[in-house]
């Protein structure tokens, strides 16, 4: 264990070199200046208390005039072995772009190989990624404290499933999208499918997650885009992210006896305005029954 954790602090330490090759500014890299030699001592004498982690934090150019993105980094002493934490921030950003900014950096961060150092790729990452968010934050600050009109774009996913029944994926099915601040519904049962809306980021990480790693007979049917002025709210759909069950037909304990009534579904996506997506789900007109 001693031997792994020494390797995995010297890759550590290799890192850091290269990053102030990289930023050899004063002030681009901000680091506690007892944390290196402290590592360093570790490295060379040895010793049985671990060295404090490396933190530390790289403001980032991304070609806007007078405007840095910073690159929070905390290290476990076990990284490149264990994920860092990694957080982007800038007072240009307002608190949803912030988040769709770091949403996109994790998941491209997670896509590379394990074991890989990838402070510098976040880096690299963050200088050729953050400029559209920081276009589109210009003056949000003032934006928001005066309430005016901001627009923002809201994505509506709809997925379908040959059935959903497992707890545990139910479970991971809501947590993710109050983690990741979606609405709309879970439909359980043969057939299963799932509306999430919020953030494009957001819903595409929302994909990612639950998608990976072998969710199999599930696919993205219909993307729906809408640019609202104001809250970012206003055209979303549904106000929670609503556990969504009707009277089935047949046996639960023959799941492939379990149908889901369809006819109660359609009433549903009628009410929300949504009866298009009956037939891109299952290629067929929906009727509503006469009352």
């Amino acid at each position: 264990m001693a031997a792994a954790v020494r390797e995995c602090l010297e890759l550590q330490l290799l890192e850091v070199e290269m990053l102030f090759s990289m930023f050899p500014k004063k002030g681009e890299i901000s680091l506690d200046g007892a944390a290196v030699p402290a590592l360093q001592r570790y490295l060379r004498d040895g010793g049985e208390s671990l060295p404090p982690r490396l933190d530390y934090s790289v403001a980032v150019d991304v070609g806007e005039p007078e405007v840095k993105v910073e690159l929070q980094v905390q290290l476990p002493h076990m990284y490149p072995h264990v994920a860092p934490q990694l957080f982007a921030r800038s007072d240009a950003l307002h608190r949803q772009q912030q988040l769709q900014l770091n949403t996109l950096l994790a998941s491209h961060i997670s896509s590379l190989d394990s074991g890989e150092l990838c402070v510098c790729e976040a880096v690299r990452w963050l200088k050729e990624n953050s400029l559209p968010y920081l276009e589109n934050g210009k003056g949000s600050a003032e934006s928001v404290s005066k309430e005016a009109v901001v627009k923002e774009t809201i994505q509506r996913m709809w997925i379908y499933s040959h059935h959903i029944y497992r707890q545990e994926l139910r479970k991971k099915i809501f947590e993710s999208a109050k983690k990741l601040n979606l609405t709309g519904f879970c439909l359980t049962g043969k057939p299963g499918v799932i509306c999430v809306e919020g953030g494009r980021a957001n819903c595409e990480e929302f994909w990612r997650v639950i998608r990976y790693p072998n969710w199999k007979h599930i696919s993205c049917k219909h993307v729906e885009t809408v640019e609202a002025e104001g809250s970012a709210d206003n055209p979303r759909l549904f106000q929670t992210f609503e556990d969504l069950q009707f009277q089935a037909h047949g046996d639960y304990g023959l799941r492939n006896d379990y149908h889901m009534d369809l006819g109660q579904f359609l009433e549903f996506l009628k009410q929300h305005q949504s009866e298009h997506v009956f037939r891109i789900l299952f290629g067929v007109e929906g009727k509503l029954a006469d009352k």
